[in-house]
C-alpha cells in the first residue's frame, strides 16, 4: 500500500480496500460511489463487476451479509477520498469522452476495470513494492490473519469479510456488534496507517 501511495497509483485506494476491508476483486471493481458514504464513514457492498463472455457485468453480490454496511477506518475513508479527487480531474481532462459509469474504479475516461486484466496490474504493484507475492483473492486471507492478528473476535473478522457461513472464517457461534466491527475496522486501519 505504501509503495502504491507514494508512487500515486491510480488503483491506491483499490489496493487499500481489498487489503483492509477485505473486498474481493469484483466487489471493489464494482464500487459504486452511491454504495459510499464518506461522512458517515460507510461503505455497502452492493454490486461487483464480472467479465461475462467477453462482457463486463455488474451483478448483484452474493448473499444479503454482503449488503451490510462496513465502516471505515481513516486509511480507508483518506484513500478513497484521494480516489474521488483523481476522477474528477479525469473526467475533466476527459470532457465529452467521458463515460459515466458510477463506479470508483475507472479507465481516466470513465470506463471500468476489466477483473480479468487487474491481476496483472496488481502482480506488477507487488514486484514494484518488493513484497512476497500474493494473489489478489489472497488478500482476503491477508485481512483475515491481520485482524487475528490484532486479537479481533472471529465472529466480528466472519462480519468484515462477509462470509455468510462461520465456517468459512472459523469454528466459533457468537454474535459481534456492529460497535466492535467499527472498533476492529479502526484498528486494523490505525495499525496500517502508522
Amino acid at each position: 500500500m505504501e509503495n502504491a501511495r507514494d508512487e500515486a497509483d491510480p488503483l491506491y485506494a483499490v489496493y487499500v480496500l481489498i487489503l483492509v476491508l477485505g473486498l474481493r476483486k469484483g466487489e471493489v471493481l464494482g464500487l459504486d460511489w452511491k454504495y459510499v458514504d464518506l461522512d458517515a464513514g460507510e461503505l455497502y457492498v452492493g454490486e461487483q463487476l464480472q467479465r461475462i463472455r467477453d462482457q463486463l457485468r455488474r451483478r448483484p453480490v452474493k448473499t444479503e451479509d454482503s449488503e451490510a454496511p462496513l465502516p471505515l477506518p481513516g486509511i480507508c475513508l483518506t484513500a478513497l477520498r484521494l480516489r474521488k479527487r483523481q476522477q474528477e480531474l479525469d473526467r475533466q481532462e476527459a470532457g465529452d469522452a467521458w463515460q459515466d459509469t458510477g463506479l470508483a474504479f475507472t479507465s481516466p475516461v470513465g470506463k471500468p476495470l476489466d477483473p480479468t486484466k487487474f491481476n496483472g496490474r496488481f502482480d506488477a504493484r507487488v514486484m514494484r513494492a518488493g513484497v512476497r507475492r500474493i494473489t489478489v483473492h489472497g488478500t482476503r486471507g491477508t485481512c483475515a490473519t491481520l485482524l487475528a492478528a490484532l486479537d479481533v473476535h472471529p465472529r466480528v473478522a466472519m462480519r468484515v469479510l462477509r462470509h455468510s457461513n462461520i465456517k468459512m472464517t472459523m469454528e466459533v457461534y457468537t454474535d459481534a456488534t456492529d460497535e466492535a466491527t467499527g472498533a476492529a475496522l479502526r484498528k486494523l486501519g490505525s495499525a496500517l496507517d502508522g
